[in-house]
């Protein structure tokens, strides 16, 4: 080992083994140390390593170690003499002060560390020294007494080492050392005693029993020696003796016996009550006994046993239900069997009948009145409070098992047996209106079940129903409380075997309506049961319907609100009067589609089949040899073939069927040409995501050279960009302009700028931005229509009427639809209103025609809920190709004062390939669909209007 004198510092790396035999081995070299004094300006050293040949370390050992440090005395004198006696002159302080400071310094980033004193034992160095933790404390110590050596230039021996061995201990070391040995040694006493105490209540509980049982073995023997004596005596006295000894015998036999038991029963009542007090109060040093009885150290980690029994018994509490009547079972047959063993203890009785009074006292708390003797009472009124604990306990779990269910069935948490039902997922604001559908739908039937499964809680959604003050009609609405993306949920509601399941649009954005509608028809897919009935899905956005088509496949029927009510509210605007007629037509209140098969119309041509329903309207066929296809307005030639269907409109699906054939006159009536259409200006006020549907369709519906106004608060380059993302090609518009204007419609000065005087029509749409709240954007539309209306009626004398009298020049003698048209001297507003309750508001403020988006779509999911054939119905005549409604004067098929039957109107309009459903008379306010007395002849003006469904070129009267 090599020593560098000038720093004082030697390397601690062991030397290694000397490998040949014939070199004599190199002693080793004592280690050098720095003392480094308070005023000494150089740094401290930093020892990075592992090794810190200038820190004396203490290694701790385990008090079993028997670890000794050897130190070659001889090779400590040699190595002394030479370049190190120099460094170790230089280093003379005092042993005693200067090392006790900075020799047994332990370095903190090591963490703690215990010292411990130890002896240090000096053998001969006939050996070489093994570099293990003892040689380290062997070195330290021959440093030390190098220096010595070196102060006093006297001869080292082996009580000198031992002498400063001794005095290197510091005072510190020495301190900690006695309190860490000194808590040791109490806490060790203290567990001892802990466990004396803890054998000593052991052996106090189990001598005793054990001595009683000695006793007994005892008197059975002196029983049986005094047996023999008595034996004996009555041999020597004669029979007389005997026969009065036998029966003292035997009595004192059978008391003694009683006796016996009786003490048996007082220790095991006795030791069975001290038991539980003493498990408790020292259950926990139940698994350190068992490391002491194995000699092994317990884990400091362990849980207590106290607090594993309490989790176990919680664990079961809460896992099993019939755990919490289990054990107060088995608490009151403990208390019966305990109370009676120790009613047999203080009492004469027999042990059945101990049992018998135990249970009386545990069913009746007043029958321990009649005990006698101090012991009995106190045994009876102890039985008496027992039971009245565990009659306690039994109401509160009877109690608390009938208001957990009473909360159930609060909350929506029951089971819903029903079959044939209608299932409706989810809630938003069309749910009263749908709800009154499919009441009036199910009215003929005596009402039907419908059953609501929404995230709310069922007080709540009850409590919404109730509020709609409805009469039902016998229809029962069943409301539970779960999400409809549980599969739990959905069986919990009977989802395969409802025979219609309707999936509600929240209200939230629409592209996380439909999300969630998504996810919704993953989850009915997923029910392994089986659907028996469809699925109807209310999609915000048009966009988002085919991948809900391809994730439900045929059972699923989707109605896109946005888009009906944006095609429906295009209608409107073209043909004042139309909304009305589609609440009827839409609703079940009056007159709706039905399809069913009729097999004695087989083989008849339609134009036959038309006038052959008294009570209803043939409006198509469904083929069966097309796969189902419903035709509208089909051709007067075609014959119906087996399986083949009818569509009409009609009141109910159970107030029509085919009648004979009525007389009718077939006569000819001069076609009126169409008039051409005219130019239109039309504007929206507002923004609606699928606005770039309803241009498409206004740009099939009008003529060339129309406009279209659109004013709202979206920049103009956005909503150009907004236009090409949704698909439309604005360069390929052929009919259509379209002039952008920006403002806020809700502001007079921003509304006051357009030339509101001019428009034809003026659609006001529900803001995309406010398409969360049905209140702002409801307040909204009808903020901007009183102030179009206010303009309006300010700039009514410089209105321009140019285009107001070309639309009308088809319709000089219909009186009504220049009403509509007119609306007051005013365009034609219509307004989107998403909540029905603002219907009144609506009306207040003259609206010559409007739209409740929010009831439209209700009755149209009703109605495809009721049959999912309708809505390809309903898809065509809301298409801007195809057969549509229309509203048609007079003119077209009669002349005027005419006397006709409605037959002979329907016949006419064949010869325009139309199907004519009803009509509105001149000063009528509602329009009469379906007319019920069609037979009937009367007198007909052409100031009245028809109502048809034609495939005709679109609106060119």
């Amino acid at each position: 080992m090599r020593s560098n004198g000038g720093s004082g510092e030697s390397n601690s790396t062991p030397p290694p083994r000397n490998p040949s035999p014939k070199k004599a081995e190199r002693p080793p070299v004592l280690k050098k140390f720095k003392t480094l004094k308070p005023d000494d300006p150089r740094p401290t050293p930093h020892f990075p390593g592992p090794l810190f040949p200038a820190v004396r370390r203490v290694t701790s050992l385990p008090p079993s170690s028997d670890r000794r440090a050897s130190i070659d005395t001889d090779a400590s004198a040699k190595q002394s003499s030479g370049s190190n006696v120099d460094s170790a002159n230089l280093n003379t302080i005092d042993v005693a002060s200067s090392l006790s400071d900075r020799d047994w310094m332990y370095p903190s980033f090591l963490g703690p560390h215990a010292a411990r004193n130890r002896v240090v034992t000096v053998k001969a160095a006939s050996k070489s020294p093994s570099r293990g933790g003892g040689e380290r404390l062997a070195d330290t110590v021959q440093g030390k007494v190098v220096d010595e050596k070196q102060q006093t230039d006297a001869t080292t021996n082996m009580e000198e080492v031992k002498s400063v061995a001794s005095q290197v201990s510091t005072p510190t070391a020495t301190q900690s050392n006695s309190v860490s040995s000194s808590s040791v040694r109490t806490i060790r006493g203290m567990k001892l005693k802990r466990y004396f105490i803890f054998c000593l209540v052991i052996f106090s509980c189990i001598f005793p029993v054990s001595y009683v049982i000695h006793l007994r073995n005892k008197v059975a023997r002196l029983e049986e020696e005094n047996i023999n004596l008595r034996r004996c005596c009555s041999e020597a006295d004669g029979n007389s003796g005997n026969e009065i000894l036998l029966p003292e015998d035997g009595s004192s036999l059978k008391l003694f016996g009683n006796a016996d038991s009786r003490t048996v029963a007082l220790y095991t009542v006795v030791f069975t009550l001290i038991m539980p007090f003493l498990l408790y109060k020292y259950l926990d040093y139940l698994p350190q006994i068992k490391y002491i009885s194995r000699k092994t150290k317990p884990n400091k980690e362990e849980v207590p046993l106290k607090k594993r029994i309490a989790y176990m018994v919680d664990v079961c509490f809460s896992v099993y239900p019939y755990a919490k009547l289990l054990a107060l079972l088995f608490a009151t047959m403990f208390l019966i069997g305990f109370g009676g063993l120790a009613l047999y203890a203080v009492s004469e009785g027999s042990l059945a009948e101990a049992l018998w009074l135990s249970w009386t006292f545990v069913a009746d708390s007043g029958n321990h009145a009649d005990s006698v003797g101090t012991g009995s009472r106190i045994v009876s009124v102890s039985i008496s409070s027992g039971g009245m604990l565990i009659f306690a306990m039994m109401l509160g779990l009877v109690s608390d098992a009938i208001s957990e269910k009473v909360d159930s069935l609060r909350k929506g948490k029951s089971e819903v047996i029903e079959k044939n039902h209608i299932l409706i997922l989810g809630w938003s604001d069309k749910l009263g209106s749908l709800l009154k559908q499919l009441a009036i739908a199910n009215k003929s039937v005596g009402g039907g079940v419908v059953v609501v499964l929404a995230e709310r809680d069922k007080e709540e959604m009850e409590i919404e129903i109730a509020k709609l003050e409805f009469d039902f009609m016998g229809t029962s609405v069943i409301c539970r409380s779960g999400s409809p993306l549980i599969l739990a949920d959905l069986k919990k509601v009977s989802v395969s075997k409802a025979r219609a399941i309707i999936v509600l649009a929240s209200d939230e954005n629409a592209d996380q309506s439909d999300a969630r509608a998504l996810r919704v028809v993953l989850s009915l897919t997923g029910v392994k049961e089986g659907l028996r009935g469809h699925v109807v899905v209310e999609m915000s956005d048009l966009d988002n319907e085919p991948l809900v088509k391809l994730v439900g496949g045929d059972l699923i029927e989707t109605v896109v609100a946005h888009d009906v009510i944006g095609r429906l509210m295009i209608q409107c605007a073209l043909q004042p009067g139309l909304a009305q007629i589609w609440e009827d037509i839409l609703g079940f209140e009056n007159d709706e589609f039905y399809i069913k098969r009729w097999p004695q119309l087989d083989g008849m041509q339609f134009k036959d089949v038309l006038i052959s329903f008294p009570d209803a309207v043939p409006c198509g066929v469904k083929v069966a040899a097309d796969s189902g296809n419903i035709i509208l307005n089909p051709d007067d030639n075609y014959v119906l073939q087996e399986g083949d269907e009818v569509l009409v409109i009609a009141e109910d699906d159970d107030t029509y069927a085919p009648a004979p054939l009525p007389e009718v006159r077939r006569v000819d009536f001069p076609k009126v040409p169409e008039l051409p259409k005219y130019p239109e200006k039309i504007l929206f006020c507002g923004w609606r995501r699928d606005i770039d549907d309803m241009i498409m369709v206004l740009e099939a519906f009008l003529a060339p050279g129309s406009e279209l106004w659109m004013f709202n608060e979206v920049p103009e380059k956005e909503r150009e960009r907004k236009l090409v993302d949704g698909g439309l090609d604005i360069s390929g518009l052929r009919n259509i302009k379209l002039v952008h204007r920006e403002g806020n419609a809700v502001i007079r000065r921003h509304l006051e700028s357009l030339p509101l005087e001019t428009f034809d029509s003026i659609l006001i749409l529900a803001d995309e931005s406010l398409e969360d709240s049905v209140v702002h954007s409801d307040s909204r539309s009808l903020a901007t229509l009183l102030l179009i209306r206010d303009i309006q009626s300010k700039r009514l004398p410089f209105r321009d009427t140019k285009s107001a009298s070309l639309r009308l020049a088809g319709f000089s003698h219909s009186s009504w639809i220049r009403e509509m048209q007119q609306a007051s001297d005013k365009s034609i507003i219509i307004s989107e209103i998403l909540d029905s309750r603002t219907r009144n508001l609506v009306s207040v403020s003259r609206i010559s025609d409007y739209v409740l988006s929010n009831e439209l779509v209700s009755m149209a999911l009703a109605m495809v809920a009721e049959d999912k054939q309708i809505n390809r119905v309903l898809e065509e005549l809301f298409a801007e190709e195809g057969n549509e409604m229309y509203i048609k004067p007079a003119e077209f098929y009669l002349f005027d004062q005419e006397e006709l039957c409605f037959y002979d109107i329907m016949i006419r309009g064949r010869q325009r390939r139309e199907i004519v459903i009803g009509y509105r008379l001149a000063y009528s306010e509602r329009a009469i669909i379906n007319p019920s007395n069609k037979s009937e002849t009367r007198k007909w003006f052409l100031d009245d209007v028809f109502v048809v469904i034609s495939s005709g070129s679109k609106y060119e009267w």
